[in-house]
């Protein structure tokens, strides 16, 4: 078959923070793709343009660039369409989109952290599609840099995985990103490989191990669509891969969408990327990887073919959510009262904000365009959704974005998406891998039994560090992750990932401490702070407005309490020494979303607003919840 040698269309996949992203930004300075003076003023990170993506320093979407890399021999210049994916196993949806475009994959591991869980994930769905791979092993100038051992866990993941001789077969670069340096030899450890400059290792390697796109002259136009995006001037921008046949601008053709049905549209305009932005083009040929506008209302996973022979790609298929939440509208009393809840500066905030179910209902239904991974189910109530997903973080990040575009929400405990297996339940596990100093060792096996998570593994590299790898199910991870931080005095490492669904673990007791609940509404005075601090750990600031029902605190005991955070201090026209002597508040705990949804309990939920995250009870009403309980224990 022909082949287009003048492409090559390669995806890097690692776990968090392995240095992909910084990695792509090296090749993009290194291949010309910006002018001197321009690449010295880039941003680091060039491709997380998203907000929430630079804040949390995580890659969210799967974005696609492009260099043009001119081959020192003095060859054509060549086309690498690069992917850059999460490593994050709840973005697992644009790992699996992003494949789908490449022919090969660059497999990024931390030289002193080794294969971590989202590496298996990213590299098991690698080799299910038959991808070949090349294994970069960056950071090699981290002071704690084991690269042979490394590079034998990496050999025993593939091994682990299944992994056909062919797969197993494959070159190792040794690289720091951060410098812009690769090598094929093998630096010492600690050491930035010393017999290269820049990258041109690396691109060498992946002209030569990266298959070129092969097509048949004779076979019709295919296209299949893999992301989309949108442009306040063209409208929705499906992104493909063109397998077979060209695609031209103006050109009209066969849209066949995922019920089967087929309509014929004209493609208004064509884009193909460069570097970062995107540029007009008039022709799309085997193997590119472009943008086409014209067509609002097309899904990912579609094919664009030929009018007179229109031959359907297979539709793009992802695991099933593992995590679900309800979102609703706010139902709190200081719905769409801004942040304080009075004063003119709020109402002027308030202009904007979206608070009414058909706004929430739009918004996940648009949501749903560009991201396979989730559904959106309906509840008993019309203003809450089941929103499902692959993960905590995923949900998250979700809530978080609505928010910064003035939704105002309320969030209910995440919860486990079951299934039921020959009459039986079965609930979604993970593998969760903890890196930990050995003197927490006890702490962590302590909470991961309490969760009855069970240990598959142990190691100890000799450094005072022990990893310890947990089956455990994904219910007795939701609120795990900041009493792991506790408890490890912040120095532990936990990643997980999805492992399958196991028989129903029975009652998982996690959280042992109740809520102290505000009993009435007003403003939170420093007086009643505190008498009220040695009870628990407070979450509000003095002057913060609070309603009944609202919870202000983490109570030190296993029980509920009610508390008056209002009370004010009884004024006499008296003085005395000792009447004003003045205790020291302790500064209340501040928690985030993330926080948030996992200290819930199941009668509680998050009022999520633009300027603040609250949690409450379900049922407000004091004498209301008194009586749910006695009913409960009788």
């Amino acid at each position: 078959m022909p082949t287009r040698h003048d492409i090559r269309n390669v995806a890097i996949v690692a776990h968090v923070d392995h240095g992909k992203t910084t990695i792509v930004d090296a090749m993009l300075k290194q291949a010309g793709s910006f002018a001197a003076h321009a690449a010295e003023s880039l941003d680091d990170r060039m491709m997380d343009s998203n907000d929430l993506e630079r804040e949390k320093g995580i890659t969210i979407l799967a974005k696609n660039t492009a260099v043009k890399y001119h081959p020192k021999d003095g060859g054509d210049v060549i086309t690498i369409n690069i992917i850059d994916t999460p490593g994050h196993a709840d973005f697992g949806g644009e790992v699996e989109r992003g494949l789908s475009m490449v022919d090969a994959v660059v497999l990024l591991v931390d030289a002193s952290e080794g294969p971590l869980p989202q590496t298996r994930f990213v590299l098991r769905k690698a080799l299910q599609q038959r991808l070949p791979v090349i294994l970069c092993i960056n950071k090699t100038d981290r002071p704690d840099s084991r690269i042979d051992e490394v590079v034998n866990e990496t050999y025993d993941l593939f091994l682990d995985l299944d992994a056909d001789e062919d797969q197993i077969e494959f070159p190792i670069v040794y690289a720091c990103g951060r410098d812009g340096i690769a090598s094929l030899t093998k630096p010492e450890d600690g050491t930035v490989p010393a017999d290269s400059t820049n990258l041109e290792p690396f691109f060498s390697t992946i002209l030569e191990h990266v298959p070129a796109p092969e097509y048949d002259e004779t076979a019709p136009l295919q296209a299949h669509v893999t992301n989309l995006d949108a442009d306040n001037f063209l409208g929705r921008i499906a992104l493909l891969r063109v397998e077979q046949g060209e695609l031209r601008k103006g050109q009209t053709v066969a849209w066949i969408k995922r019920d089967g049905s087929v309509a014929n549209v004209r493609i208004t305009e064509l884009m193909m990327t460069e570097a970062l932005t995107r540029k007009p083009a008039e022709v799309a040929g085997p193997g590119d990887i472009c943008a086409v506008a014209g067509i609002p209302d097309i899904m990912i996973g579609e094919t664009l073919a030929d009018p007179e022979n229109p031959i359907a790609l297979p539709l793009i298929t992802v695991d099933e959510p593992a995590i679900s939440m309800t979102i609703g509208t706010n139902t709190s009393p200081l719905v769409g009262r801004g942040g304080t809840g009075k004063g003119a500066d709020a109402k002027a905030a308030v202009k904007d904000r979206k608070v009414t179910a058909r706004q929430v209902k739009d918004r996940l239904d648009r949501e749903l365009i560009g991201n396979v991974s989730l559904r959106v189910l309906d509840t008993e109530r019309p203003d809450a959704w089941e929103v499902q997903g692959r993960g905590e973080l995923a949900l998250a990040i979700l809530v978080e974005q609505m928010r910064r575009e003035g939704f105002e929400l309320t969030i209910g405990k995440p919860q486990v998406v079951t299934q039921e297996i020959d009459g039986k339940t079965y609930e979604p596990v993970e593998r969760m891998t903890i890196d930990v100093p050995e003197e927490h060792m006890g702490a962590v096996t302590q909470l991961m039994g309490v969760r009855k998570g069970r240990m598959d593994n142990m190691s100890n590299h000799g450094s005072g560090w022990v990893r310890m790898e947990f089956v455990v199910p994904s219910r007795g991870l939701i609120g795990f992750r900041t009493e792991f931080l506790t408890n490890t005095r912040g120095t532990g490492i936990a990643h997980s990932i999805h492992e399958g669904h196991e028989p129903w673990f029975g009652t998982l007791a996690t959280r042992n401490n109740g809520s102290l609940v505000a009993d009435r509404a007003g403003a939170v005075t420093a007086f009643a702070m505190t008498n009220l601090q040695e009870r628990g750990v407070l979450f509000t600031d003095p002057g913060t407005e609070v309603y009944e029902g609202m919870i202000v605190g983490e109570n030190s005991r296993a029980d509920d309490m009610d508390v008056n955070i209002t009370k004010e201090k009884k004024l006499t026209n008296m003085r005395s020494a000792s009447a004003d002597s003045f205790e020291a508040i302790v500064p209340p705990r501040k928690l985030s979303l993330e926080q948030s949804l996992e200290f819930c309990r199941d009668d509680e939920c998050v009022e999520v607003t633009p300027e603040a995250v609250r949690i409450r009870k379900v049922v407000l009403d004091q004498k209301e919840r008194g009586r749910t309980a006695s009913r409960a224990k009788r």
